[in-house]
């Protein structure tokens, strides 16, 4: 395998394997703040549709994480016990599982298209065409992304952040190109608008996926994802253990997203303004989620391949080493969101009244950036353990909190400063439980044990 994470040194283990894995959500980050940047430049109103259109993107990302979560977990414990032979055959079934629901969702995006986007009530016009055209484009072709994210599990699974990372340099080098081409169309090319940005995104995906895919196929090292078949019947054992691992998990990201869309409903009273303002701010707050998100990737297959092995003693140390360093990185977010908000928020907005929408959102929920990094990185610890169950449980309960305390916020005199409050005032919450959450599980835990059994 590219790294055996059960050995070796801690902590330069974890950052040789985090650092590619940040870099690529770092990456990720950009794909993001490129598309905005440009659509910007339409106005808020298209931002705005973007926004609508980027929810259903972001709902398909918790049912593809079934796939990727469950199969990163099972291959990487597999791995750290030994087993070549499972490892080969849940990244199989995980593929295969990635690509099946892939498709089906956009299928079931491409006929309900005007439903999906008919639940915001969004009453400009402008606003909503740009949704519906964003929406076929990038749900129509999400089988890429859902590739794209299970590959990128299994390759992290083994110790290889490399290879993702690489793709994803290309996949934005691509993005950044096509993005002011399609969206703008200067000289003789046509001037797409918002569908421009959706093709740019999906393009890029697809460049990102054929690279790993070709890695796997030229390469001569050893790769649990050599030999496999997408099309065929899945295998019920190892269907059954990727989703006891992932479907938690799975639900988790679907019914954060499902909440947000009831907030964003709640913001849309305020006007398109404040849809961009949450739209682009989810973006730019990304330099942070997508960073420790990152870092809890490689944090969950050090603790799943450590946990598959025996060896918990290097689980605390990894998780310790993981919490001081992203930790400082979020108090560093913390700072930049809270003191230079307008510098931030005038790359995105130009209208003085969107600006001023996007300063207050920016310092509100600074306050929450180094608990929403240590949030993530303890999801991908306690995941690793292979407690997705717990994880699901309280992240649903507390982010469900968000619904009646922003509407209760909402209608005082805070108005929708009252919104981004209940967004902030959460995430505090959810990062000092989780902590604990982890200290809980892993005290009841001894310093070795003997490897767990196959969890299929």
């Amino acid at each position: 395998m590219e790294s055996n994470l059960t050995k070796g040194p801690i902590l330069k283990s974890l950052i040789k394997l985090a650092i590619p894995i940040m870099a690529s959500s770092f990456l990720a980050t950009l794909y993001n703040i490129t598309d905005m940047a440009w659509i910007g430049l339409l106005g808020s109103k298209a931002v705005a549709g973007v926004g609508v259109g980027g929810m259903f993107t972001w709902l398909s990302q918790g049912l593809s994480s079934i796939a990727r979560m469950g199969g990163q977990v099972q291959v990487a414990q597999c791995i750290g016990r030994g087993d070549k032979e499972s490892a080969h055959k849940y990244a199989q079934t995980a593929m295969q599982l990635s690509l099946y629901m892939g498709l089906l969702f956009a299928v079931f995006s491409l006929v309900f298209v005007h439903q999906m986007v008919g639940f915001f009530n969004l009453t400009d016009v402008e606003a909503y065409d740009a949704a519906i055209s964003y929406t076929r484009i990038a749900c129509g072709l999400i089988v890429f992304s859902f590739m794209t994210m299970t590959l990128t599990g299994v390759y992290t699974a083994q110790g290889d952040s490399k290879t993702p990372f690489l793709a994803n340099l290309v996949g934005l080098v691509t993005n950044m190109i096509l993005d002011p081409l399609l969206i703008l169309g200067p000289g003789p090319l046509p001037k797409l608008g918002v569908s421009g940005a959706a093709i740019a995104t999906v393009t890029a995906q697809f460049i990102v996926m054929s690279i790993m895919v070709l890695d796997i196929i030229w390469q001569k090292k050893e790769n649990v994802l050599k030999g496999i078949h997408l099309i065929g019947r899945m295998s019920g054992k190892y269907l059954s253990g990727i989703c006891k691992i992932g479907i938690p998990t799975g639900i988790q990201g679907m019914v954060y997203c499902m909440i947000s869309m009831l907030i964003t409903r709640m913001v849309s009273a305020f006007g398109a303004e404040a849809v961009a303002t949450l739209r682009v701010g989810g973006q730019i707050e990304s330099v942070s989620w997508n960073t420790a998100d990152g870092f809890a990737t490689a944090l969950n297959a050090f603790t799943a391949q450590n946990y598959g092995a025996g060896k918990i003693d290097r689980v605390k140390k990894g998780y310790r080493a993981s919490l001081w360093t992203i930790g400082i990185w979020g108090l560093l977010i913390t700072l930049i969101f809270i003191f230079t908000p307008i510098p931030i928020a005038t790359i995105f907005f130009h209208e003085p009244s969107a600006i001023a929408t996007a300063v207050s959102y920016l310092v509100i929920i600074g306050f929450s950036e180094a608990f929403l990094c240590i949030e993530l990185t303890t999801i991908g610890a306690i995941s690793g353990l292979g407690k997705t169950n717990l994880c699901s449980i309280i992240s649903i309960l507390f982010t469900s909190a968000r619904i009646p305390l922003a509407m209760i916020l909402g209608n005082t005199s805070m108005g929708l400063n009252g919104i981004w409050w209940a967004f902030s005032s959460t995430t505090i919450i959810k990062g000092i439980i989780f902590t604990g959450t982890f200290f809980w599980i892993i005290k009841k835990c001894p310093k070795n044990m003997n490897p767990p059994s196959s969890q299929a």
